[in-house]
């Protein structure tokens, strides 16, 4: 069980630091590629690093930060497209992990 918290703790980490960072350096890196690697660093992280009993807390949060993601922050200024980007990503990367965790929370549901 450690080696898989581990895997999803870094997977978490790093995906977090990617969308940051390419939500910061928008010019410099390919949006398909960091796209990629944030769908597939989520989809560890909904496998490997959700637990049952977070799985109520996460989905409330991911859906609280989906619904920020949609806010207008662009508006701000200086600082606004660099946070629109940065959601952004942090929604491309928490996506798939929501998609995991439901159905695995579906599936749990339709056994009882």
């Amino acid at each position: 069980m450690t080696k898989k918290k581990g895997w999803g703790e870094w997977a978490f980490v790093l995906g977090l630091l990617l969308a940051i960072v390419a939500g910061l350096m928008t010019e410099w890196l390919s949006p398909g590629t960091v796209g990629l690697a944030l769908v597939v660093l989520g989809l560890i992280v909904g496998l490997l690093n959700v637990q049952k009993k977070e799985t109520v807390n996460f989905l409330v949060a991911a859906i609280a930060l989906m619904l920020t993601g949609l806010a207008q922050v662009d508006q701000l200024p200086l600082v606004g497209i660099y946070l629109d980007s940065i959601l952004a990503n942090i929604v491309v990367f928490v996506a798939p992990a929501v998609l995991i965790v439901s159905l695995k929370t579906i599936f749990e549901l339709g056994k009882d």
